[in-house]
């Protein structure tokens, strides 16, 4: 009774608006007090207003009170804090919606700071302290204040749960393990919280452990990322240094042509002047002479005509042709064809170029994506066109279909006699070399078809490991039957489990040193993986077994 009449007399002497205890209090007409300083606060908010009200009972004035000090409420504010009272507590001490409360506190409760799984309540720092001041508590296991505290009890026996069935993964009390759980695996809650702890710190070790290579990850990707822009810039400065060169080239050409024309036509013109001038004077003399022989002809005396004719001086021999040969109109248009040539020439070497530097752009790839997770239709995407050498085929080999079709004969065909051309083995190489990621599939039939690549400089003639594919470390090949696959490389065969079907995708990044093999049919296996370095450019290769002639034979797919 008595510290509830001291905690009434604390709330009773506490300002409503801080919830402190009071300061310098004063009381209105309505009897409810409140620190000068929080109710003068409070009205100035309500200036504007034509009425002042209590912030508790809501009562009126229509003037602002004019307040005083209430000396005897500040007294015994005084006498309190000299008996060792403290404020009552601030508003966000108490227990809101979202909060644990204190199940000692009556009236509005405080938060609670710890829950005890011994005594199932949680306490205030206040009804805590026996806990930490009293022997009896010692073996009371506190913790973070938790609303779950009755889901410790067994809804059964209203027991506290300490044990734990491994059998049915749950918690229950010990007369639950004599009870429905008896003969199941039990051990104490303890016992399978040590069990539980050792797992989640092992899968903590796995996490962080993932965690760091994560940030390794990242931080090589930011790398990654400064050396992608790094060469980008790089790139686009040396392009830009090596376009305006080459633009300042074709000025520098474009106005010596322009200076070479101007002055050929000057040195032209003048030779033409030269002429011209010379022949007007030809003219101006022939024309006087011609005067005095016209003069003299009109004389009629016979005798002064006879006196005046050996006068007159011979004609001499003229200098020039009597008629100028002028070539015909073109004049400079030769120059206009040579400038036209070139610049036919330069357009066709930057479309070519051009051909494989937007390519070799567009293979920059920092990701490389794992085969195994591309769908057909993203290999698709990198498919090429392919067509065979004829310049490398076999002579027993026919090639057909625009050269994406070759056929195992029993003749020889009248290839020209070519240095690329397989002389002992069947097979042929394609045209083009592959570099950058590429795709392409082969429809096959017959017995012993190997679908391949090779480095251009494989053996022709050599011996047999030299120049078949597989036999040597300058060619991959999938050796392809009715009965089976083999893979072969530097002659070493590799059997390879997979559907059987009549059609091969292959895929490489020559870049990423990836090459694939897949069995094609509804669905896309693969076959084989090869992961190594690729040191030069590759050709797609076809070949054809000793056996059964007449029977083999390989197309390049078309591939939409």
């Amino acid at each position: 009774m008595a510290q509830k009449g001291v905690q009434l007399s604390q709330e009773t002497i506490s300002c409503l608006i801080c919830l402190d205890l009071l300061k310098d209090p004063g009381t209105l007409t309505c009897g409810h007090s409140y620190c000068m300083k929080c109710i003068k606060s409070h009205w100035d908010t309500e200036d504007e207003k034509t009425v002042y009200s209590c912030p508790q009972c809501r009562q009126t004035f229509t003037a602002r009170p004019d307040l005083r000090k209430n000396t005897m409420l500040a007294d015994l504010v005084e006498e309190l804090k000299k008996t060792g009272l403290q404020a009552a507590p601030a508003d966000h001490c108490y227990a809101g919606s979202e909060d644990v409360a204190c199940d000692v506190c009556t009236g509005r409760k405080l938060k609670a700071c710890k829950s005890c799984l011994f005594c199932l309540i949680s306490f205030c720092e206040k009804h805590l302290q026996p806990h930490y001041d009293s022997p009896a508590y010692t073996k009371h296991n506190l913790v973070e204040p938790s609303k779950k505290l009755q889901e410790n009890v067994c809804s059964r026996h209203d027991e506290v749960m300490k044990m734990f069935c491994r059998t049915d993964q749950q918690s229950i009390c010990y007369l639950c393990s004599v009870d429905e759980h008896k003969g199941h695996d039990t051990v104490s809650a303890a016992a399978e919280r040590r069990e539980k702890q050792r797992e989640l710190e092992v899968s903590r070790q796995n996490i962080q452990q993932r965690i760091q290579d994560r940030e390794k990850d990242v931080k090589l990707l930011q790398q990654e990322v400064e050396a992608i822009n790094g060469s980008a810039d790089k790139t686009v400065g040396n392009s830009e240094k090596m376009f305006t060169e080459l633009i300042r080239l074709m000025e520098k050409r474009r106005s010596d042509v322009k200076q070479q024309v101007r002055s050929q036509q000057q040195t032209e013109v003048s030779r033409v002047r030269e002429l011209q001038e010379k022949l007007e004077q030809e003219i101006t003399e022939l024309k006087r002479r011609d005067a005095e022989m016209k003069k003299l002809s009109h004389t009629q005396d016979h005798n002064q005509f006879l006196h005046d004719y050996p006068s007159l001086s011979p004609l001499s021999e003229s200098t020039h042709s009597s008629s100028i040969k002028i070539r015909p109109l073109r004049f400079f248009e030769d120059v206009t064809a040579a400038v036209s040539e070139v610049r036919d020439k330069l357009q066709d070497v930057l479309r070519e170029k051009w051909t494989n530097i937007s390519q070799t752009v567009t293979e920059v790839d920092v990701l490389l994506s794992e085969p195994e997770n591309m769908t057909r239709a993203e290999f698709l995407k990198y498919s090429c066109d392919i067509t065979l050498d004829p310049n490398t085929v076999n002579t027993e080999l026919l090639l057909s279909d625009g050269n994406r079709k070759v056929r195992l004969t029993d003749q020889t065909n009248p290839y020209s006699s070519h240095p690329d051309r397989f002389t002992e083995c069947r097979q042929v190489l394609s045209k083009k070399s592959l570099s950058g990621r590429c795709y392409w599939e082969v429809e096959w039939r017959g017995f012993g078809v190997d679908v391949a690549v090779s480095y251009k400089n494989i053996s022709r003639t050599g011996s047999s490991n030299e120049r078949t594919f597989g036999c040597n470390d300058k060619s991959w090949a999938l050796d392809c039957n009715n009965n089976r696959y083999n893979f072969w490389y530097n002659n070493v065969s590799t059997p390879v489990s997979g559907p059987q079907s009549s059609r091969v995708g292959v895929y490489l990044d020559h870049r990423a040193g990836i090459l694939s093999f897949y069995s094609i049919s509804e669905t896309m296996t693969l076959l084989h993986r090869v992961q190594t370095t690729f040191t030069q450019p590759l050709h797609a290769g076809l070949g054809m077994d000793y056996a059964l002639f007449n029977e083999s034979s390989a197309e390049l797919c078309k591939l939409k």
